[in-house]
């Protein structure tokens, strides 16, 4: 148990460090747009009055895992924001900025977030917090909220991120009431922000959420997927060799489908049609006649192919694909992010 103290502590100094060394780095600053006429912004325009917000406060922050694109959604969220007359704030290193609240929350500017939208990962960090999954982490974590006036969040992250965002709205009302018992809020802020609003962005590489075509991230880690395959083609072709790729994908089997589509590989695991007891016999007879490429997102399958390999002494590699870190966007994540 102290162990596991130990390195909840020890996760969260890295976050605060992670912090100071972005907080350090000063941006570019760019002149704020007043009068936009024609284009393509005028669209977003129709839609909400100049203004119209005004007195609201928005907090924007990234959970989980990163992907290429969130950058671009921070950007959109602050902007529309600020044009709608909200205040918008910055919450760092995800769930860990809401709990631990202080200079982790900070309002944002329209200068703030100019020269990112081609960047992958996230300017404002992202991170894992234990203790926000403990009703303690959580009181913590509307407190840092109400006190800033703030009751609408956009969460970009993925499937754990999100449902700990529903957790959190739907115990809203009772971490108020703890709040006003506690003495740390009065009746009057009770009432001000008794409803929380949330609003989800799916950053994921995975594809794997129902009610978008898409997430942020898939498209440019199936480029970068892609690109790798390509490359190691030609050595497959040069030395007549088996390659096996374990690409990332979870519980969906998208990236594996679609870059084994892409790149005409020769067979294909994915969790959502699993492999048929024949299998090997199959494959094996597959490979006496031609050398191919195996997109497989399940650990087991990879580790039978291995042994099967050995087996048959075909020559083989394998490789693992994460076509996430350090990549940076194409150019339909920097659009989709700004909607």
């Amino acid at each position: 148990m102290g162990e596991h103290v130990g390195g909840n502590e020890a996760q969260r100094m890295k976050s605060l460090e992670r912090f100071e060394r972005r907080d350090s780095v000063s941006t570019d600053p760019a002149p704020r747009i007043k009068n936009v006429k024609g284009g393509i912004e005028t669209d977003a325009l129709r839609m909400m009055k100049p203004n119209s917000w005004n007195g609201k406060a928005i907090g924007v922050f990234c959970s989980g895992g990163d992907s290429q694109g969130m950058n671009a959604a921070v950007r959109g969220v602050v902007r529309m924001g600020l044009y709608c007359g909200c205040k918008v704030y910055f919450i760092h290193e995800g769930y860990v900025g809401m709990v631990e609240g202080g200079k982790l929350i900070q309002e944002a500017s329209w200068e703030a977030v100019s020269g990112i939208i081609q960047k992958g990962g996230t300017i404002i960090g992202s991170a894992r917090c234990a203790e926000f999954r403990q009703r303690p982490g959580r009181v913590a974590a509307a407190y840092n909220l109400v006190i800033r006036g703030i009751s609408n969040i956009v969460c970009i992250g993925g499937d754990g991120s999100l449902t700990g965002a529903n957790l959190f709205r739907a115990e809203w009302a009772s971490l108020l009431q703890e709040l006003v018992d506690s003495l740390k809020i009065t009746p009057e802020q009770q009432e001000q922000f008794k409803h929380l609003n949330i609003v989800g962005l799916v950053g994921s590489i995975d594809n794997d959420f129902c009610g978008t075509d898409m997430t942020i991230g898939t498209d440019s880690a199936l480029h970068r997927i892609v690109e790798c395959i390509d490359a190691i083609t030609t050595t497959a072709q040069s030395h007549q060799r088996t390659f096996v790729l374990e690409v990332m994908g979870r519980h969906c089997g998208y990236l594996a489908l679609v870059a084994s589509l892409a790149c005409e590989a020769d067979w294909v695991f994915i969790p959502e049609w699993p492999p048929e007891e024949n299998w090997p016999e199959q494959m094996c007879k597959k490979l006496a006649q031609v050398s191919f490429i195996c997109e497989v997102p399940a650990e087991k399958q990879v580790h039978a192919l291995c042994k099967l390999f050995v087996f048959y002494k075909f020559d083989f590699y394998v490789f693992f694909v994460g076509a996430r870190d350090g990549t940076s966007l194409k150019h339909r994540h920097r659009v989709r992010g700004c909607h």
